[in-house]
């Protein structure tokens, strides 16, 4: 056993298993306010799923040492009897323990269905997708790993080559997107409907976790930690980089803004892509592989429109089509100088077979997956059903957790000793309370978002008896675009604070002076007379 080797190996299960909850937050900060808690929950629920499925069978199944070039034995059930295994990207001597690479493999099987979640956003049945998962981990992916990544795989040994999983991964699980999206349809009002992402912020920390545990993704797919596993994560890095930089020159010349969700969108785009390569070419390649991605990968974008299909986050554009490029450029920029098990590309004098391989092992994998997809999501659909109604589909965190995701409001306030509202209420010697204590309006205005203490420090100031605030949406003739991934949402609603004062008759006309210096129209003040209890 080489200590060195079993070390990285561990760590790079760990910087996957990450990335699981980092996908959660990516595509929980990119769905409407009221779906956020059911996308995580997507996402989170194949750590328990696939853990299971894939220590029964997956790995068996995948990697077992019995069996032909489709599928493994059962040799390696549970987990109970597990041979070394054959490793088809370590040096002849090399070896880790077995239980490191069944783990190490396991993340990497549990992810790859996860990523497909973000196409049918707010349309799928936490049951069904349940059902989906147990049945698609025995099914489909651990057949498309031994094809590729067990050295007695078919695709293997005809010459196909995918480091670290833009078959096996991306284009995979985007094949089964379009399966599974055929058969659920379409969001409830969708083209017209145009939600909007409710924190970009926790997208970027999503974003910011995949990128980190994307080094482990790719530069532990050799099992060593030697020079190639330096230059995958060199190429993982660049190559994420450079598509980000070209995704956003694109939004910039298509819709005149160079966005956040841009250049997120970017750089995973460059890092799908150069998941198939990152072991395979040198850095110069993975930097024009990162530039081609992050503009092929834009412009897909817009396939739905064309093609009519409603995928909510862009996952076909992202990681299909990032996958697959990945696996056809491969053909074109291996070089066996950067690792000797690699063929060379046409490029680097390999000449086509090379390419040929790579194009025959993607429409296998893509066929595989799309048509074994499409059954497990039909049976499910018909049975026990797979789509949630249409009315549902608006508050999918009430019907499936009856819950929210966000409980608390944004306005915030400390205490304060200052001012006639710090004494609320002043009292006879009988205990009762003094008519000039008895506020006598409700005054309601609609202000600005800012100086929200300094707003209410004058409110109490100018008499104010008791004081509320709460986030308000106001409807305004001034019209402005946001944009989110190139599609266009017109918006009249601005952001405001309802403030609501309660008042005596002495100090009235000194509260709606207030209100109006922070910003209250006139036509927005109102003024309901009250008798307290």
């Amino acid at each position: 056993m080489n200590g060195a080797d079993t070390a990285w190996v561990l760590i790079c299960a760990g910087l996957v298993l990450f990335m699981i909850p980092g996908l959660a937050l990516f595509y929980g900060g990119m769905v409407p306010v009221r779906n956020v808690l059911t996308m995580m929950m997507q996402n989170i629920i194949p750590l328990g799923i696939i853990t299971v499925t894939w220590v029964l069978v997956g790995y068996t199944l995948a990697f077992s040492n019995q069996g032909n070039s489709l599928v493994g034995e059962f040799d390696a059930f549970a987990l109970i009897d597990v041979d070394t295994p054959q490793f088809h990207t370590v040096a002849a001597g090399v070896t880790i323990p077995a239980l490191a690479f069944v783990a190490y493999q396991m993340m990497f099987a549990i992810i790859t269905p996860a990523l497909l979640t973000g196409a049918t956003a707010g349309r799928l049945k936490f049951a069904g997708w349940t059902v989906f998962l147990a049945a698609w981990s025995i099914l489909v992916y651990p057949q498309v790993a031994r094809w590729l990544w067990h050295p007695k795989g078919w695709l293997t040994q005809l010459g196909a080559q995918d480091w670290a999983g833009g078959m096996v991964v991306h284009a995979s699980a985007g094949a089964a997107a379009v399966a599974v999206l055929l058969v659920v349809g379409r969001r409830r009002g969708w083209p017209n409907l145009k939600t909007s992402p409710n924190n970009l912020p926790l997208m970027l920390v999503g974003g910011g976790i995949l990128w980190f545990g994307w080094f482990g993704f790719n530069a532990g797919d050799g099992l060593q930690a030697n020079d190639i596993a330096a230059q995958a994560l060199m190429n993982t890095h660049v190559a994420g980089g450079a598509a980000m930089l070209t995704w956003l020159l694109v939004e910039r010349l298509t819709s005149g803004h160079s966005t956040l969700v841009g250049a997120v969108s970017g750089g995973v785009a460059g890092l799908a892509t150069i998941t198939p390569c990152a072991g395979f070419v040198s850095t110069g390649g993975a930097l024009l592989i990162g530039l081609i991605a992050g503009c092929v990968c834009c412009f897909a974008v817009g396939l739905k429109h064309v093609l009519r299909y409603d995928d909510a986050l862009d996952v076909i554009a992202v990681h299909f089509i990032g996958g697959v490029l990945g696996s056809f450029l491969l053909g074109f920029f291996a070089d066996s100088s950067v690792n000797a098990t690699s063929d060379d590309g046409l490029f680097n004098g390999g000449g086509g077979l090379l390419l040929w391989h790579q194009v025959v092992a993607i429409v296998c994998v893509v066929l595989f997956s799309f048509i074994l997809s499409w059954i497990i999501a039909a049976i499910i659909s018909r049975t026990m059903g797979l789509r949630e109604p249409g009315p549902e589909q608006d508050d999918l965190d009430q019907i499936q957790q009856g819950a929210s995701a966000y409980a608390l409001s944004g306005i915030t306030s400390r205490p304060t000793t200052r001012g006639r509202g710090s004494d609320m209420t002043s009292t006879t010697g009988d205990g009762a309370q003094s008519p000039s204590s008895a506020p006598g309006y409700l005054i309601s205005a609609v202000v600005n978002t800012d100086r929200i203490d300094g707003l209410r420090d004058a409110l109490l100031l100018a008499g104010a008896r008791s004081l509320e605030l709460a986030d308000s949406a106001v409807y305004s003739d001034r019209v402005r675009t946001e944009n989110f991934r190139g599609d266009q949402r017109k918006m009249d609603f601005e952001d405001r604070l309802r403030a609501q004062v309660a008042v005596d008759r002495e100090h009235e006309e000194a509260v709606v002076a207030v209100l109006k210096r922070f910003g209250a129209e006139p036509s927005s003040i109102y003024r309901l007379a009250i008798t307290p209890y």
